[in-house]
């Protein structure tokens, strides 16, 4: 088992780090790296930067504008994107639907939604959860009754990530409502949002942000077209798109890059007549996260090896990235707030001009990364996948 890098990985990491240096839009990255907000336009502007470059959706085929990556390519490429502070390429068109779409779409499909993905022209989002259906997705309850050429829809989608930006949608509905194993008679349709009998509301989380949302569908008409793959095998798309959804869970850029800033702050923060950092309660908190942290890095890298000796992606032993990944990323969000303390503004409604944006947003990033072990499946639904599926149990 090969655990290191090549000379030719070194020297793509320096081209990729050097572009990003180079072509960051400032002002994009100073929002990032204060964890302010982004508009739609903000992260559409990215986007097609990214995609002028050529490197908006790396794991694409070459004949759809991918860039030919390996799989260790495309883990350098992202970990160092976070470390740039890059903003996010929101994941629900270019990874998400159109992973779907490569994988199960027909040929008009793909000619239809897979150019305007690329170039940001169409912001996705994604109707999946269901208030009462959340890790158990399967209990949805969203119906589209077939008539004709097209379906009625009617029902609820929670949580719905940016869906205040959503152009389009895609949403798993159920189509037969008769079967006897919930799973069948799911089905996976693309929904445009301009369609009549779409309502958005905000949910205004603890941190007073809107990221999230519910939508409700009342009558609304899906065209048979927008259907992908077969009607009532939805199951099978939504098992493998939440595949591609957890192996990007673990964010080690991210992670690596708060750990610096974190170092930082703590050096330069004074408890009881010394620098935070030498404190040894916390020295010992910080140290156990590191060290998680990087036996993270190795089992990623672990992972990176097998794919580019067998080509073949991880099994359910990928559960291990998104469960360790997301308490990682709890857990440095815990220590700034003890570098913060009491100045730790709780809402972000009560920061004010001269108060510094960094410290603002501490509890605000607290608060907002209690979500992280809950989506993409719990990281309690993961440890008992991983308990079935890798050892067995």
């Amino acid at each position: 088992m090969d655990l290191s890098y090549s000379v030719q990985e070194q020297a793509f990491r320096q081209e990729v780090r050097s572009w990003f240096e180079a072509n960051l839009p400032s002002d994009l990255k100073e929002k990032v790296t204060h964890y302010q907000e982004l508009s739609k336009e903000e992260l559409t502007r990215w986007h097609k930067i990214l995609a002028a470059k050529g490197w908006v959706a790396p794991s694409w085929p070459a004949e759809w504008g991918g860039t030919g990556w390996n799989a260790v390519e495309r883990s350098i490429f992202e970990e160092e994107y976070a470390l740039a502070g890059c903003p996010i390429v929101a994941p629900f068109g270019p990874v998400m639907c159109a992973s779907v779409l490569l994988q199960f779409g027909t040929e008009e499909q793909k000619k239809r939604f897979l150019p305007r993905i690329y170039q940001g022209d169409d912001f996705w989002c994604q109707g999946y959860s269901e208030p009462g259906s959340g890790s158990d997705l399967a209990s949805l309850k969203t119906r589209a009754e077939r008539q004709g050429d097209h379906y009625l829809v009617n029902g609820q989608k929670i949580w719905t990530t940016l869906g205040h930006f959503g152009d389009w949608i895609f949403a798993l509905v159920r189509t037969d409502f008769d079967s006897s194993k919930r799973q069948e008679g799911i089905s996976f349709l693309l929904i445009d949002m301009n369609t009549p009998g779409i309502t958005v509301r905000p949910l205004i989380l603890l941190d007073e942000g809107h990221e999230v949302n519910e939508v409700f569908f009342e009558d609304v008409k899906v065209p048979v077209e927008n259907l992908v793959y077969k009607e009532g095998k939805g199951w099978t798309v939504a098992k493998y798109l939440l595949g591609h959804e957890r192996l990007g869970t673990g964010s080690l850029g991210a992670s690596r890059r708060e750990l610096r800033r974190i170092k930082r702050e703590a050096a330069a923060t004074e408890h009881q007549g010394r620098p935070l950092l030498e404190d040894l309660r916390f020295r010992d908190r910080l140290s156990k996260v590191e060290v998680e942290l990087t036996a993270l890095e190795i089992t990623h890298m672990r992972f990176l090896d097998t794919m580019r000796r067998t080509g073949n992606p991880p099994g359910a032993e990928v559960s291990m990235l998104k469960i360790k990944g997301t308490e990682i990323q709890q857990a440095l969000t815990e220590l700034r707030l003890q570098i913060a303390g009491p100045g730790a503004a709780p809402f972000k409604a009560l920061s004010y001009d001269g108060f510094d944006a960094l410290l603002a947003s501490v509890a605000p990033r607290y608060f907002n990364y209690r979500k992280t072990s809950i989506y993409a499946g719990s990281n309690e639904i993961q440890r008992n996948i991983f308990a079935k599926m890798a050892l067995g149990l």
